[in-house]
């Protein structure tokens, strides 16, 4: 088989907005929805995103010509806090979509209320990581959510501008130049920035975010106790993201509209860098001839990311949602995701597939992104405990390095802010 060249489809990426896109194709009269009924009967599915999952208008048309009775609505909230908001104001009360995406860092919030959710069906069972499909079996035993992607991450960077400041800007060379700890990585932001004026690296939240993630104990312990204000780790991980990170960042967080320009207009030239960041990156800089991905991450590996689909139980369509649930996340279409937005796939089939193994990415200088991926993958040691508290202690203490990037707050007073925050939850 020859090696596979991935293109981001021709979905149109400006769509990191808040305002919903919709993907609807034309329903039939015949068919099979999968769903018990009455494969006559036309009805309409509603799958609810955000960020970019790989869910393309071409393959949601795949299902509606494999099911001529079957219309889907696709919307995609700018990021997974949009959809947060929305899914725990509306879960069991009506309102939701018949499918939900929900990402890792609040899975487990949502998991809470998994007696609210359909239970996936047995067919399924069996086909994810161990881990991914434990995180989503509930203490009855009952599946609840179809695992889409998992996040190993490496570093996506601009060669052009790298070579400009004068650093490797080979794979390899980048690969080797930062191969060590958090503060390696800081030593060459320091560099890029002595050379060039700029800041290297994207956000210093995302360095915060790729630091927690290697963290095994966070917030909290399995047995409830509250360890997040006392956490040497996690205050050595804020001190090191607002004395180091954020001075060589461009901004404090991500997914705004400046920060999707700037993959384009050279603001900054390094980022942590998931699967699923690829497609964000293609898609915000479709003419940017430089970027490329190096098989490497400080402290060795790290997954960011890999969400859900769960089906809200009170909804209109729960037998045809499953059935759409379990298409989307089957092997075929995970890799069809990787394909359109570098969703890694988590499904066992997938994962060990040939095509997988020899994908390369065009739009990365023909990086060899199925091989780089598997390899960070491999690196990742951790998964961070992360119980329905995780979310909100996160987000604060991101909004805490946010104060000192804006310098509303100095180091010391925003993590004493923080910590009054915790202690209040």
């Amino acid at each position: 088989m020859n090696a596979r060249a991935f293109r981001r489809s021709a979905v149109a990426v400006a769509a990191f907005s808040a305002s919903a896109i919709v993907l609807a194709g034309c329903a039939g009269s015949s068919g099979d929805t999968g769903d018990g009924g009455n494969a006559d009967e036309e009805i309409t599915l509603t799958v609810a995103t955000f960020n970019d999952f790989g869910y393309t208008d071409e393959l949601l048309q795949e299902y509606e010509d494999e099911n001529p009775n079957v219309t889907i609505e696709h919307t995609r909230a700018a990021e997974s806090g949009d959809a947060r908001s929305n899914y725990f104001a509306k879960l069991g009360k009506g309102g939701l979509a018949d499918i939900e995406a929900v990402e890792i860092d609040w899975f487990a919030e949502a998991m809470q209320y998994s007696d609210l959710l359909a239970e996936a069906p047995d067919s399924v069972k069996g086909r994810w990581l161990d881990w991914k499909e434990a995180a989503a079996t509930d203490a009855d035993g009952r599946l609840v959510g179809f695992g889409t992607d998992i996040g190993p991450q490496g570093i996506c960077y601009r060669s052009e501008l790298f070579a400009a400041a004068g650093l490797a800007s080979d794979r390899e060379g980048v690969a080797d130049l930062f191969d060590g700890d958090w503060e390696n990585f800081l030593d060459v932001a320091d560099q890029y920035k002595a050379a060039t004026g700029k800041p290297m690296i994207d956000s210093a939240n995302s360095v915060l975010q790729g630091i927690v993630n290697q963290i095994e104990y966070t917030y909290t312990e399995p047995d409830g106790a509250v360890i997040a204000t006392e956490n040497p780790e996690i205050q050595a991980a804020y001190e090191l993201v607002t004395e180091r990170a954020v001075p060589n960042s461009a901004y404090a967080g991500q997914w705004s509209d400046d920060w999707f320009a700037s993959m384009a207009n050279g603001e900054f030239a390094a980022m942590l860098c998931p699967g699923w960041m690829l497609g964000v990156i293609e898609g915000n800089a479709p003419d940017t001839t430089d970027w490329d991905i190096a098989d490497v991450f400080p402290g060795g590996g790290g997954n960011w990311g890999g969400s859900y689909l769960t089906v809200p139980a009170d909804g209109d369509n729960v037998e045809a949602a499953l059935a759409l649930a379990d298409w989307l996340t089957a092997p075929e279409q995970q890799m069809k995701a990787f394909e359109a937005a570098g969703t890694f796939p988590s499904q066992l089939e997938a994962l060990e597939s040939t095509e997988l193994a020899e994908a390369t990415n065009a739009y990365f200088q023909d990086a060899p992104v199925g091989e780089i991926l598997s390899t960070r993958a491999e690196a990742v040691t951790v998964a961070p405990y992360k119980d329905a508290s995780y979310f909100k202690y996160h987000d604060a203490l991101q909004n805490a390095v946010t104060r000192v990037f804006d310098g509303v707050e100095d180091e010391p007073t925003s993590w004493n802010t923080w910590v009054t925050e915790v202690e209040a939850f």
